[in-house]
């Protein structure tokens, strides 16, 4: 696995750990927050993130990931990630701050 501050991604289990702790993600989840942690800093468009987890892209796209990211934040506060990690870019997506 990859470590991203105290954040383990492994690849192979498709799963993410803070810390000592697994986070219990769904696979939206975990596709969000892996492509977010592999460029921390940068600025994912809706778009990006769901080629990442996604088979085809929706209709329903943006609220989709909108929906993914909300349920995420509150996984990660649950975990005891400190602050709101995962930021808005308003018009244009989101970015992982760690």
């Amino acid at each position: 696995g990859r470590q991203h501050g105290r954040f383990a991604i492994d690849g192979e289990g498709r799963r993410i750990r803070y810390g000592e702790g697994l986070l219990d993600l769904t696979r939206y989840e975990y596709a969000l927050l892996a492509a977010l942690l592999q460029r921390p800093g940068a600025i994912l468009s809706r778009a990006q993130l769901m080629e990442r987890g996604w088979d085809h892209a929706s209709d329903s796209a943006d609220r989709t990931v909108d929906t993914h990211v909300k349920t995420l934040r509150a996984k990660l506060r649950a975990a005891g990630v400190p602050g709101e990690p995962i930021r808005t870019h308003r018009g244009v997506g989101y970015a992982l701050e760690v």
